[in-house]
């Protein structure tokens, strides 16, 4: 849900990307509750009565629904999809090496490895392994689950090793040696937190971190950024940033780019909003671009991509336009800004990255890629597609190498079509195709269409739908409906092996909404339901569970809706405002109470989105769309199916727990709950729990909607 606030860090070396989400204190990540809450005793994650309640009802849900043969094969074949050999082991640059990070049977936990790109182009690369997880796990008596890494630059030689002990966001770090493949002795080590790290140079880190009492936000990220010099301890580090404990998170890092070395310094105040400094001699200066924009600094360019009109001068620049300036002169108070995407009514910027040249754009029109490739020069920016890049799919940018060359690495995929990788070099013609992966399913028969359906205030959201060719239309179809609709984020087609073989085998149909909330047609597509506004997403849904219905596809009995996190609390708008249009839901780590969000693991963060329930005239609009407030005895509920996590430390399993137990309270007992140890917020560490849990839904679904 904290995507958009990496962009400029990834631009100053990426070391920042990688964050950590453990609460103080760590067994409960909940504050006092309101005396009228009968379920408030589930809050407690580790708390022995509540645990024996999951307990209970995780053999409840396994005897119901995983107790059989059919539920032991599909969860098999899901889990040949998690770990066949067929998969495309995609890489990332550093340096002459191409790093992967890869799982399968023999290592469930992964291997960290690298190879060179003579090797990777061969069908059966030669790999070398510079840790292995398992392994590490097995010697430490610990269940380590690989989080990322952060390597120092230029040569890669020393790397930041991001390690979670349970699967949720809080990791530890530990300092690797890449060439002896060992960790350094009296190295860079921090304990398991909600941390942010970027190297500075080999002997220097900027850190956030829990440093002790006062040192995190309410948000429960860090609210202090240090800068740490080796062979020091950590209570020696020197205070860079101090924020507010009502901001989200301060974030310092160091931009490495040769000629172009930079500080900089994020002070983000919510979801959408932050300040922008760069810090010289120990001063900072503030970067004066609007606080909702995402702003990118490489090299010689700062890139500001506007959430919300900006207007300069006498020109006004719209939401969702990407503008670029050369940041010593912005700086420096001139205002001379390039426009390089302008929206429309069908079209978004998607992503953006830099080569070393040039930048490339990811443009969805009508939630459909396209790339652009842009190019300054003394005459302004010049623009031309990507050679190569297919229409009618995703097209995805992997990999670039922007301070060494005009490399990048190119992904496509749809629904139907498995996923390829091809490699190119700007300048030098069509990229080189390099892997694809073969079919995991049967996809014979079936196709992939693009619909609309038209929302309550005549909004018109578009829809994708997977499913048998010329079927009937009796509305008898198995159909799968799936949606997240939040946080600026895009549903685009991909292709997804395990659906293929545990919905679209058996002759259902899968369905993915585009609606409100989302990115797909940028800002101004988020904006629409933001807040008080809320109620658009969940209508546009229920407006796509409706158009199913009229076109004939499915009916109620027959339509599944699935939804996880943010999703989790569209389904259980669902639930509890459209519950006659649906035969089963599947309701995964979700938000539920939305009265005690905020209270709760991260929900603070996440203000920005919905509201301060603990405002009144906030919580006005948001008892609106909290399904745990919105129950009612008098009601026939879809059989519903919550499963969450115990170490999921950003939604946190209170959420799941009291919306499942006030149902059973209800006299519903078509409601069931299953609750995975490990994982954090995805709900499994490894394949095999991520196998289960998929197994699981699809198992309760299927039975509900065949």
């Amino acid at each position: 849900m904290r995507t958009w606030i990496i962009a400029l860090l990834a631009a100053a070396g990426g070391g920042a990307c990688a964050h950590g989400e453990e609460l103080k204190p760590a067994a409960t990540g909940v504050t006092a509750v309101a005396p009228e809450d009968a379920f408030a005793w589930l809050e407690p994650t580790e708390d022995a009565k509540a645990l024996a309640w999951v307990k209970a009802q995780d053999a409840r849900t396994l005897a119901r629904y995983a107790a059989d043969e059919a539920y032991t094969r599909l969860r098999d074949r899901i889990l040949e999809v998690y770990d066949s050999d067929a998969r495309i082991p995609y890489v990332s640059r550093r340096g002459e090496h191409l790093y992967n990070f890869w799982q399968d049977a023999d290592h469930p936990r992964g291997l960290w490895r690298r190879t060179t790109l003579d090797e990777y182009a061969k069908d059966a690369p030669r790999w070398e392994t510079l840790l292995d997880v398992d392994a590490l796990g097995a010697a430490e008596g610990k269940r380590w689950v690989f989080k990322g890494v952060d390597c120092l630059e230029p040569d890669h030689a020393r790397c930041l090793l991001f390690l979670s002990p349970d699967g949720g966001d809080a990791f530890a770090v530990r300092e690797f040696d890449v060439p002896s493949r060992t960790f350094v002795e009296d190295g860079f080590v921090l304990p398991s937190a909600k941390t942010v790290v970027s190297w500075i140079d080999r002997d220097h880190l900027f850190v956030g971190t829990d440093f002790g009492p006062g040192a995190m936000t309410k948000s429960s990220y860090p609210r202090i950024a240090k800068a740490w010099t080796r062979g020091t301890p950590l209570s020696a580090a020197t205070e860079v940033y101090a924020g507010l404990d009502t901001d989200l998170e301060i974030v310092a890092s160091h931009d490495p780019t040769p000629g172009f070395e930079r500080d900089i310094v994020l002070v983000v105040k919510d979801f959408y909003h932050a300040e922008a400094y760069l810090l010289r001699d120990g001063a900072l200066t503030q970067i004066p671009t609007p606080t909702d924009a995402e702003v990118s600094a490489k090299r010689e360019w700062l890139l500001i991509k506007l959430r919300s009109p900006w207007t300069v001068g006498a020109e006004t620049y719209p939401a969702g336009a990407l503008l670029a300036t050369r940041l010593d002169a912005f700086m420096a108070g001139e205002r001379e800004l390039d426009v390089l995407f302008q929206p429309d009514a069908h079209t978004a910027l998607s992503t953006f990255a830099w080569t070393r040249h040039h930048l490339i754009l990811d443009i969805l029109a009508d939630v459909k890629s396209r790339l652009e490739v842009l190019t300054p020069g003394e005459d302004g920016w010049q623009r031309a597609p990507l050679e190569g890049a297919p229409g009618l799919s995703t097209v995805s940018l992997m990999d670039t190498d922007p301070d060494h060359s005009d490399e990048y690495w190119l992904g496509v995929t749809g629904f139907l079509t498995p996923p390829s990788l091809s490699r190119g070099v700007l300048g030098e013609g069509a990229p080189t195709f390099l892997k694809q992966q073969p079919a995991l399913f049967d996809a014979s028969g079936l196709e992939a269409t693009q619909h609309f359906a038209t929302s309550k205030d005549g909004t018109r959201v578009p829809y994708f739908q997977i499913g048998p060719k010329d079927a009937a239309a009796d509305g008898a179809q198995p159909t799968l409906l799936y949606g997240y609709g939040g946080f600026e984020i895009s549903l685009l087609p991909r292709y997804n092996g395990a659906v293929g073989r545990a919905w679209l085998e058996r002759g259902g149909v899968y369905v993915i909404a585009n609606i409100r909330g989302g990115g797909e047609y940028g800002p101004s597509w988020h904006d629409a339901a933001l807040k008080d506004k809320r109620h658009r997403a969940y209508e546009d849904f229920a407006a796509v569970a409706g158009d199913l219905v009229a076109r004939g596809v499915t009916s109620p009995a027959h339509l599944a809706a699935e939804g996880g996190s943010n999703g989790g609390l569209l389904v259980g708008n669902m639930l509890t405002d459209w519950p006659e249009r649906f035969g089963a839901i599947a309701c995964e780590v979700p938000l539920l109470d939305m009265k005690r969000y905020t209270h709760l693991s991260a929900g603070t963060s996440w203000i920005a989105e919905y509201g301060d329930p603990d405002k009144p005239e906030e919580w006005a609009f948001i008892q609106t769309f909290s399904p745990y407030h919105k129950l009612a005895d008098d009601v026939a509920y879809p059989p519903t199916l919550f499963y969450t996590a115990t170490s999921d430390d950003r939604v946190g399993p209170a959420q799941a727990r009291k919306m499942a137990a006030k149902m059973l309270a209800m006299g519903k007992d078509q409601v069931y709950f299953f609750e995975n140890t490990e994982g954090g917020h995805s709900a499994g560490a490894d394949h095999a729990q991520q196998a289960e849990m998929h197994a699981l839904a699809y198992t309760f679904m299927w039975e509900h909607v065949k």
